[in-house]
């Protein structure tokens, strides 16, 4: 089986932006309302989309959450945030209910800046108890590249962290929009919120106190990859936990977008902490003219690798997922 561990929804149905806009135009007088989307616009957002690529690239199954941008904790308030939240969650939960072949998912926290992160330790439950995802993805940053928020080794986010090794589900570290014009948003702040969301857990405590506790950091890592020497070295001479001892707790995805990129992260990263994963129909969507195939087609640069065995390969398309991932294999199983 070939799981891909990080897809978004980003082909949602219009009627969610509506939702959302006039959600922010009414924060005074907010009530938390429907969002009528039938099965059928589900159906259609995903059938020509997301379905059809995993059957044309070869991929099987992916873990599914919330557009990435559209979580914007950033805006709203602590109430319409919980609101949009809990939409975004059920509306996975329809997805995956209908392609359960295709989909399992991950689930969006409710989170705003300056709000205590166990503000959102109730749709995480929710998420993984009632919904039946096997994951959530956490911002370090809701504030939208302002960075108000303390680093993630502070015990400010210890609820959350406490809640995930209870339920025994990892977080993918995932930034949404950016306010500040300094750092587009896919282009830069996504890859320095993996790079900076890397650095923190180095300098931290966070793994002695959490010795189970898990993160995926997509994005192939940010540039963590190709500064390992560097943060080695940074550990060295801190007396920080070793970038070995990190990797017990931390992983990277394979949302790399050209074959060199892959190349560096197999040659730099243990096997044991990388996942496949694509974000198809996510931030790039064209084709590369130099090779003429999607850039977001990943497999195909996994595929190119020339000295990966075949027990790698299957470590790194599933093994490496449904060990993170743990709740997974219950759910394909059954």
């Amino acid at each position: 089986m070939i799981i891909d561990c990080h897809g978004h929804y980003t082909t949602v149905p219009a009627e969610m932006e509506a939702y959302r806009q006039s959600q922010l135009a009414n924060l005074n007088n907010l009530a938390k309302g429907s969002i009528g989307i039938t099965d059928d616009q589900i159906r259609e957002s995903v059938e020509g989309a997301q379905i059809a690529l995993q059957r044309e690239r070869g991929t099987d199954l992916t873990f599914f959450s919330p557009r990435a941008s559209a979580m914007a904790h950033h805006l709203g308030n602590p109430t319409a945030n919980m609101y949009w939240a809990e939409h975004w969650n059920d509306l996975m939960y329809r997805v995956c209910a209908l392609y359960p072949k295709n989909f399992i998912g991950v689930g969006m926290l409710p989170q705003f800046p300056g709000v205590e992160p166990k503000n959102c330790l109730k749709e995480l439950e929710r998420s993984v108890n009632e919904l039946g995802f096997v994951g959530v993805n956490l911002n370090p940053d809701p504030s939208g590249a302002m960075w108000t928020e303390p680093p993630l080794s502070d015990r400010w986010w210890y609820p959350v962290y406490e809640k995930l090794v209870e339920l025994d589900v990892p977080a993918m570290i995932h930034v949404s929009q950016s306010c500040n014009p300094n750092f587009h948003f896919t282009g830069a702040h996504y890859i320095n919120a993996d790079t900076t969301a890397f650095m923190q857990l180095l300098m931290s405590n966070v793994f002695k106190d959490f010795p189970t506790l898990k993160f995926l950091v997509p994005h192939g890592g940010g540039a963590v990859p190709y500064h390992w020497g560097r943060y080695r070295g940074l550990a060295q001479d801190n007396g920080w936990q070793s970038v070995p001892e990190l990797m017990k707790n931390v992983f990277f995805d394979t949302c790399v977008y050209h074959y060199p990129g892959i190349r560096l992260l197999f040659d730099v990263v243990p096997t044991d902490n990388i996942l496949f994963a694509s974000e198809m129909v996510g931030a790039v969507r064209g084709i590369d003219p130099e090779t003429g195939h999607y850039y977001d087609d990943t497999k195909r640069y996994v595929d190119a690798l020339p000295d990966l065995s075949e027990a790698t390969r299957r470590q790194v398309f599933e093994e490496n997922a449904l060990k993170l991932f743990s709740r997974a294999r219950a759910k394909i199983s059954g």
